[in-house]
């Protein structure tokens, strides 16, 4: 073998290894990369998914794990609220009201789509599009469900659950094993879901977000 063959073979051996260290360093930061941000869409969304249980319990005193019967909330119903009919500092209208033997405070109707998620504004679509995780091409939905159990101390509660796991929105095929490693850390190291979940189908703890 001539010394120039000797010579091509090696430069291509260096840069084989070159690529190999290459990769080998920037893949976990191209992945935290991608898992940052595919995060943090699964929980902008996730948390219109809570506001709307929220607002969903408020009128109906349980929570729903159809997303069908959501969406008609948000895009149909409407919330009743209170607002004070004169200022409480204005005696003169107070003493008038007071008078007329009325209370200070009136009822009024609005549609729960015009005020749950203020300042933001949803569509119609936005809405249809609440059920599907961010980045999976409406392949996969969260997963949504809802009950009622009783304390240790006999209190009957309404409880929710809404999750979204790694692995469904996660590159699974370029990030095979850098997410088997973030799962197995996520269960066994620091017993926490792996993935994007609010709310507890075993205990009440006000609809809490994992990432908070």
């Amino acid at each position: 073998m001539s010394k120039r063959i000797i010579q091509i073979c090696l430069a291509l051996i260096i840069v084989a290894l070159v690529y190999v260290i290459y990769d080998q360093i920037s893949t976990p930061i191209r992945f935290d990369n991608e898992l940052k941000a595919r995060k943090a869409q699964v929980i902008e969304r996730i948390k219109d998914i809570r506001t709307a249980q929220r607002a969903f319990k408020s009128k109906y005193q349980r929570f729903t794990a159809d997303f069908d019967s959501l969406a008609a909330f948000i895009l149909t119903d409407t919330l009743e609220l209170e607002r004070k009919i004169v200022d409480e500092d204005d005696s003169v209208a107070m003493a008038q009201l007071k008078k007329a033997g009325k209370k200070n405070v009136e009822k009024f109707k609005v549609a729960v789509i015009d005020t749950i998620f203020a300042p933001k504004v949803l569509t119609e679509k936005d809405v249809a599009q609440l059920r599907y995780i961010p980045g999976t091409n409406d392949q996969a939905q969260y997963i949504m469900e809802a009950g009622i159990i009783t304390t240790e101390s006999k209190v009957v509660i309404p409880v929710v659950e809404c999750r979204a796991p790694y692995k469904m929105f996660l590159d699974t095929i370029e990030y095979r094993q850098e997410i088997i490693n973030l799962i197995d850390d996520e269960v066994h190291n620091f017993n926490r879901y792996p993935g994007i979940k609010f709310g507890s189908m075993e205990a009440g703890n006000n609809e809490a977000g994992n990432w908070e």
